[in-house]
This record gives C-alpha cells, sequence and structure tokens, in this order.
C-alpha cells in the first residue's frame, strides 16, 4: 500500500496518465497517500458544513482558513513535509467532529462519518479509501467532473490564502470550499450538476483574483513600469520565490540597512512593480527564471532561499542548509519560519545565514528587463491603444503565458512569441513569460510589444484589460482581434481557465498538454461550448488565430 499512489492532477504526470509508484514532482506514496485523506477529511467536514451554509449559518473563519490552508498545501509542488501532514489530519479531525455537533441530523457521505486513526501507519491504511480510483465502477466522466472541481478549488485555495494573509476575503469564495467539495461525494449529482458547479468554480475563482487583486493593489498600491535587472550584484543576498507579496514586504523590512541584496525569483518579478515593494532600494533585481530551473540555479549558490508559496522542487545537498519554507510549503530537513501569534513572521535566520554566506564577489553587467503592466497601468494608455486598433497600427493581442513546466514541448511558447507580427501586443503573465520575457520585441503605437501583466492571479488583469477594450469597441471580448494561449502546469492554472469559461470567453489554446484528468467526453463538451483547442505548431495557430480575426 505506502509503495502505491494516483496522482494525476498536474501537467507533468507520468505517461500524461498518472503517477503511480512517485510523483514527477518529488511526492512520495507516502506523502500522496496522506494527502489523499487530507482531502477526503476536507470532503467530510464539508457534507456538514453544506446544510448549516443553507440554514444561513456562518462557517468559523477558522475552519475556512484552515480548509483553505489544507487545499494548498496538496497543490502540486508546496509540501512534502510527512510530520506537518499528520498534524493537519489530526487537526482536521477535530474540527470534524465540532462541526459534525453543529450539522442537523440526517445521512451524510462515508468521509463525514469516518473517524480519523491516531497513528500514522492506521493513517496510510485508511487513505486507500480516500483514493481517486477508489471506487473502480464510478463513470470516467463523472470522476473526470469531481477531479476538475477539487483541482479548481486548489487552484482558489491558493489565491485565497494569500489574500486572507493581508486581510482580505469574502463569504461566497469562502463558502465554496464548502459547496464545491460537498458535491464531489454527492452520488445523485448528475455529469449536467457537476458542470454547473464546475462553471461555479469559474465564476468563484473570477471572484477570488478579484480579492487578491483589491488586496495587493491596496497594499502595495497599482503596479507601474519598472525596469528589473536580472543579473546579480556584490554583496549578501536572499531569494525570494513564489508568490506572496506580504512575505516580501516584511523580508525587505526587516533587512532594510543590514547590507542585505533581495533578488525575486520566479512568479515574484512582478512585485517589482508594486510601488509599496519597489521603495526598497535593496530590493535589486531578479535572480534565475521559471520555477523549473531552481535546482540548477540555486545549486551552491552563495546565499539563501526563501520558498513563499509553490513552486518548490526536491533541494539538492548543496543548498539544503540555507533554503527556508514558509506558510504552507514544506520538505522534510528544511527549516521552517512559522508565522507568530501576532501575525509576523521572524527571519532574522535567514538573515544570520546570508551575512554568513557572503554572498556574491562582484557586480555582473547589468540587463534590465520591463514589469508593471497590469490592469489600471495598461489601462491608462486605452485611448491610445484604441486609436491605434482603429488606424490599423495594432493589428492583433495576443496572451500568451500561464504556469511553465520541464516538460518537452514548451519551446512553443518560445517560438510563438517569436513569429507574432510586429503590429501585434503580446500580454503576459505568470512564469510562462520565462521562456521569452528576456528577448528584445520593441514597441508598436508608442507601448512596449511584450507587456508583462504580472502573476498567475493576475489573469484577473488580463481580462478587466480585455474587457474594457472590447466596452471601448462596443463589442464583447470574443468579437475582439485578441487570442489567449495558455499553458498549463498546475492547479491555479485550471482555476484561471475555468474562470475564462465562465466569462463566456472561446477559443483558447491550450497546451502543452491536455489535462489527464479531462475524460474524452468532458474534454469534447469544452471543446464544443468553448472552442478550446489544444496547442499544434507555433505557424498553424498563429494562421488560425490570425485569420480568424480577419473573418
Amino acid at each position: 500500500m505506502d509503495n502505491l499512489m494516483f496522482c494525476y492532477q498536474c501537467e507533468q504526470t507520468f505517461g500524461g496518465k498518472g503517477c503511480t509508484k512517485g510523483g514527477v514532482c518529488g511526492k512520495t506514496p507516502e506523502i500522496a497517500n496522506l494527502q489523499d485523506l487530507l482531502i477526503y477529511q476536507l470532503k467530510g467536514i464539508s457534507c456538514y458544513a453544506r446544510p448549516l451554509i443553507e440554514e444561513g449559518k456562518k462557517i468559523d473563519k477558522a475552519i475556512v482558513k484552515f480548509v483553505e490552508n489544507s487545499l494548498f498545501t496538496t497543490l502540486t509542488n508546496v509540501n512534502f513535509d510527512v510530520q506537518s501532514h499528520v498534524e493537519l489530519l489530526k487537526e482536521s479531525q477535530q474540527i470534524k467532529e465540532a462541526i459534525r455537533e453543529q450539522a442537523p441530523q440526517g445521512q451524510y457521505h462515508d468521509s463525514a462519518t469516518y473517524n480519523l486513526s491516531a497513528s500514522k501507519e492506521d493513517m496510510l491504511k485508511d487513505s486507500v479509501k480516500a483514493g481517486i480510483m477508489y471506487d473502480q465502477d464510478l463513470d470516467e466522466d463523472i470522476r473526470s467532473l469531481r477531479s476538475t472541481i477539487l483541482y479548481g478549488l486548489k487552484g482558489i485555495s491558493a489565491y485565497g490564502h494569500q489574500a486572507r494573509f493581508i486581510g482580505y476575503q469574502n463569504d461566497q469564495v469562502d463558502h465554496i470550499y464548502f459547496l464545491g467539495l460537498e458535491a464531489t461525494t454527492n452520488s445523485k449529482l448528475t455529469v449536467e450538476d457537476l458542470i454547473r458547479m464546475t462553471m461555479r468554480i469559474g465564476e468563484m475563482s473570477v471572484q477570488v483574483m478579484n480579492i487578491l487583486d483589491e488586496a495587493n493593489t491596496s497594499r502595495f498600491q497599482n503596479p507601474t513600469p519598472h525596469k528589473v535587472n536580472v543579473n546579480v550584484k556584490k554583496g549578501p543576498f536572499i531569494i525570494v520565490s513564489g508568490h506572496d507579496l506580504h512575505d516580501l514586504e516584511m523580508l525587505l523590512e526587516q533587512t532594510k540597512g543590514k547590507g542585505i541584496n533581495i533578488y525575486t525569483h520566479g512568479e515574484m518579478l512582478p512585485s517589482h512593480g508594486y510601488p509599496e515593494l519597489k521603495k526598497y532600494k535593496h530590493l535589486v533585481g531578479n535572480y534565475g527564471s521559471a520555477w523549473q530551473n531552481q535546482q540548477k540555479e540555486f545549486d551552491a549558490i552563495p546565499g539563501c532561499i526563501l520558498m513563499t508559496t509553490n513552486c518548490l522542487m526536491k533541494p539538492r545537498d548543496s543548498y539544503k542548509d540555507r533554503i527556508y519554507s514558509t506558510s504552507v510549503v514544506g520538505w522534510d530537513g528544511v527549516e521552517h519560519i512559522d508565522l507568530k501569534a501576532d501575525g509576523t513572521k521572524d527571519f532574522s535566520q535567514i538573515i544570520e545565514k546570508a551575512l554568513e554566506l557572503g554572498g556574491f564577489k562582484e557586480d555582473e553587467k547589468k540587463h534590465e528587463i520591463l514589469v508593471g503592466f497590469g490592469h489600471h497601468e495598461t489601462l491608462s494608455h486605452a485611448p491610445e491603444i484604441v486609436k491605434a486598433v482603429k488606424d490599423g497600427v495594432i493589428r492583433h493581442f495576443f496572451v500568451i503565458g500561464g504556469c511553465d513546466g520541464a516538460r518537452p514541448g514548451r519551446s512553443y511558447y518560445t517560438e510563438l512569441a517569436q513569429i507574432v507580427p510586429k503590429d501585434s501586443v503580446i500580454l503576459t503573465l505568470a512564469c510562462g513569460k520565462y521562456r521569452f520575457n528576456k528577448l528584445d520585441f520593441g514597441t508598436v503605437a508608442g507601448l512596449p510589444r511584450l507587456l508583462d501583466v504580472g502573476q498567475c492571479n493576475d489573469t484577473f488583469s488580463a481580462i478587466r484589460i480585455a474587457t474594457a477594450l472590447a466596452d471601448a469597441f462596443e463589442t464583447d471580448v470574443n468579437a475582439l482581434p485578441l487570442t489567449i494561449v495558455l499553458s498549463w502546469y498546475e492547479q491555479k492554472a485550471l482555476a484561471d481557465l475555468l474562470a475564462l469559461l465562465s466569462l463566456g470567453v472561446k477559443g483558447i489554446f491550450l497546451g502543452p498538454s491536455l489535462p489527464a484528468f479531462l475524460s474524452p467526453n468532458v474534454f469534447q463538451y469544452l471543446a464544443d461550448t468553448f472552442n478550446i483547442r489544444p496547442i499544434s505548431t507555433p505557424e498553424d495557430d498563429l494562421k488560425s488565430a490570425l485569420k480568424q480575426a480577419v473573418s
């Protein structure tokens, strides 16, 4: 039992079907099975929460936070630490027993009535019943949609967690965790019912991205264009990876005046555009590229790394003593920095380690790239953009971005960006930008041709930009000269995709491969309803996009 697992939630799943002996991400069967059981516990909690929500009762925000953080913990490349999973499982049983007392009498799913054993060994034995493929007779389309709902919720939880960390939340998003999880246990729901819930997850994905955008722009102000050095400077340093701007802010404040350079990494790159972050002079640049290159890029560097959200890979021994995790992130043997009771974190140990290591010995020649084109900044140029389109100066808009990964075929996005006509604008977001963001695309109509919209949650910015332009042209998004080409890797990308579909956006190109959890019938439904297309070749997809625009 403890040698086997089944997981197909990410794009790199083994053989495009499912990891069974170990995760391509580095997840062991032990971790995978504990995560299955944790999700099972969350489903049980949700079975009791749903009738309470329907009766108009409030669910304790501490329970919401626990469910949100647990979902996030099980998202790809977040937490690989056995003990933290055991602790979460024990806490889940306490929460389930408490909410069981509040729920009305009735028949409940097995996940609700199940009581967790105290030992890890018993937990692992029980995890069999929690596995995705436990019910072999389940209709494959039902299983597919239940998985899609669950993975969409995992994506939402990542954004919800970041917003909640700086005090932003709303009841509708909080409730969708429970309503969505309960739906994955409900045998009365038909394929049509589950499709409706899937679209509901998309609507809540839009909402949670809106909340996170409001949280980030209220606390750190609206991003503005900023040149970021992607080469290193002399001196001690800490590299901050992940997505959480508040963690970066606290570290910047605690390192002020200490002679330590702070570099962003991966999805933290867009933080340089926020005025309340770029005001720190020791935020000196961005180190490295996308998350999947970290083992090579972090190898034996003379400084420290802080992982704030997901995108953690197995640390090599050459830097395991200098990488630190925080929040829901974890790896066995990696030093973890906890949140204190007052809501702050003490980064003194990573600061001391960085000073001890000494850092880079000399400056590299400066090489800068441009960030900071969120919806507020981009739409400040709306009159010029609209005029340029009407005058034929700008021919087309391409959104090229999403989650990056190591699987062959990702060069497609580089090649597509390079052959996009020079009278077109490329909007990019998430770590997929690293496929081409150091290339020089020049300008069109006085604007950079490559506009970095931000992190993966800034799909919301792309939506705001597209809908504002559609309003300006008195049409809808699908009639704009706009093509969306998404790369996906993990569950936040799925939440982003469902957000776009819930808004009725059609004609999205999706790659580099189709999700293993989408059954043929479910994918056909998406293809028929939303004209989702798998990517082919850059040349053919470009022709198709431009032909559609002309017609």
